[in-house]
């Protein structure tokens, strides 16, 4: 088995365009029954942290895998990251395992790429685009957003340093990228045809109002019901990348408390006319995306020799 680090997973990633081409491909692959994902099963130590599995199974593409992921909001406070984990690679005939890596990168990478492909298949304003936060999900949405070729992010942050290190990283990481601190929450939103909020999970007192955003905006959240709560939710058309884990998220109070039922997989739309009006795309995180992603990465680091071998 290969076992890769972060670092590794950063050096063996498929070019970013690609890694967008792989998701939507899977999601496709999700909403059109090609693809074996169970609900994934949540344990918890402690309120307000949960601990998730994810299985995924891509049977055409003879792909296999599992990824183990814990969000414990309080991280930051003690330098650990929000989210952290570990994703295992099969392989797909024999079962046997093909490779460990982490999950930290993997998961920021493939969240934004599922963030790119439905701004790619769902927006053809080319105007500046809303961000609600500024951790580790920012920066690759940034990196995904100048990949495809966006210029302008207008972004909001509860903390002012973090922004500021957001601005720093993205003249490194993503140049092609101009970051607009918005003084507000409201003007960061008002006006945007693409609203990305990435919030912590679990915040009570950041929904966005209903009159805020355009009245044919996309809303992109990764952060559950943060930031886009429930009223706002029912003035849109509602998809989810899982209408099943989507119902199973809902069923666990505090989450998506009050959500109206998803009308469409995120996997249909990327494929079909875009829906009248705003569009509301649930995010949740699945682990067929998880999967192509991380086999990609496996692959590239088996052709260039990346990673450690061990006997299993």
């Amino acid at each position: 088995m290969r076992i890769l680090t972060d670092a590794d997973v950063l050096a063996c990633l498929p070019p970013l365009v690609e890694v967008v081409d792989l998701v939507a491909d899977a999601l496709s692959a999700l909403a059109e029954g090609r693809a074996d994902v169970p609900p994934k099963p949540t344990v918890r130590t402690s309120p307000g942290m949960f601990a998730n599995a994810m299985p995924a199974a891509y049977p055409e593409r003879n792909l296999l895998g599992c990824k183990w992921i814990s969000v414990v909001p309080d991280n930051p406070v003690h330098g650990l990251p929000t989210a952290s984990g570990v994703m295992v690679i099969n392989d797909g005939t024999t079962g046997v395992p093909r490779a460990l890596l982490p999950a930290h990168e993997l998961t920021a990478i493939r969240t934004a790429a599922v963030t790119g492909a439905c701004i790619r298949a769902l927006v053809r304003d080319e105007g500046p685009i809303a961000y609600l936060g500024a951790g580790v999900q920012a920066r690759s949405h940034l990196r995904i957003l100048e990949a495809l070729g966006h210029t302008e992010v207008h972004v909001w942050a509860r903390r002012r340093e973090a922004i500021d290190a957001l601005v720093s990283d993205t003249a490194k990481v993503a140049p092609g990228i101009r970051v607009v601190v918005s003084p507000s929450r409201e003007a960061a939103v008002r006006d945007k045809a693409v609203v990305i909020t990435g919030l912590s999970i679990g915040l009570t007192d950041m929904t966005i109002p209903v009159t805020w955003p355009r009245d044919d905006a996309l809303l992109l959240p990764i952060d559950y019901a943060s930031s886009v709560g429930a009223e706002l939710a029912d003035s849109a058309v509602l998809a989810a990348d899982d209408p099943q884990q989507f119902a199973a998220v809902r069923a666990v109070r505090g989450k998506l408390d009050g959500y109206p039922t998803p009308t469409s997989w995120t996997g249909h739309l990327l494929h079909a006319p875009r829906p009248e009006g705003r569009l509301v795309v649930q995010n949740l995180g699945t682990g067929i995306t998880d999967l192509v992603v991380a086999s990609a990465i496996a692959d590239g680091a088996e052709a260039s020799g990346t990673g450690q071998l061990v006997d299993i």
